[in-house]
């Protein structure tokens, strides 16, 4: 199932990694392994890999710092974190960057197989339901409602998968996603909010006054 998928592993405590890379091997052709996120970022834009094994905490750059970078420009690309403690405190962030898939250390084959089964679900189905008959395609950019296809831009794909977790979008939270390293009016954004509702046959997208963005549930 997984044999022509490139899988990378970042995880700095080198017994770990070497135990983790030589599972993966059973499964993965082509498997990547790095000791920090920096590194693990280069290899990632050299070979962008199918699917990514990453611990939180390590030196130089940690994992938080290095999906945020990934995110950026690919919001598709199924990433499991690997944790020695329960994430509560990263959960908001982590949901925001599109995380959802972890694994408890110490790490075992099956709490992998099961973790990877589940991150690769979502890259093989590759849409996100939104509403009632209302799916977002992340892979090629479009939204299906009720059976017709409406294109959609990289920073719209980005807003929408951000409200896909079914939390209230921050401001700073959008900010920080779609305008990346530009400051971003509030303006700007009430525009761009209205040029895709107006994109979309009816409301999915809900104001909350002086704080967000949510999706409207119908």
């Amino acid at each position: 199932m997984y044999r022509d998928l490139r899988i990378l592993c970042v995880e700095d405590e080198q017994g770990v990694r070497k135990h983790i890379v030589n599972t993966l091997a059973y499964y993965f052709k082509n498997v990547y392994e790095a000791s920090n996120g920096k590194e693990g970022l280069s290899i990632y834009y050299e070979n962008k890999p199918d699917i990514i094994l990453c611990d939180i905490q390590m030196p130089v750059m940690d994992g938080i710092e290095m999906i945020k970078l990934i995110r950026k420009e690919d919001i598709t690309t199924p990433i499991v974190l690997l944790t020695a403690h329960n994430s509560e405190e990263y959960l908001i962030e982590l949901i925001n960057l599109h995380i959802q898939h972890f694994i408890l250390k110490p790490i075992n084959t099956q709490k992998l197989e099961e973790a990877l089964s589940n991150a690769l679900q979502g890259k093989y189905t590759g849409s996100i339901k939104l509403g009632l008959d209302v799916f977002l395609n992340i892979d090629d950019l479009i939204l299906k409602v009720e059976n017709r296809d409406i294109s959609l831009s990289f920073r719209e794909v980005k807003f929408l998968t951000l409200l896909a977790n079914d939390n209230v979008i921050h401001y700073n939270t959008i900010e920080e996603n779609l305008w990346a390293d530009k400051p971003m009016s509030i303006g700007a954004l009430r525009s761009f909010v209205r040029d895709l509702r107006k994109k979309i046959p009816y409301e999915i997208i809900e104001n909350v006054a002086q704080v967000g963005y949510k999706l409207l549930h119908h």
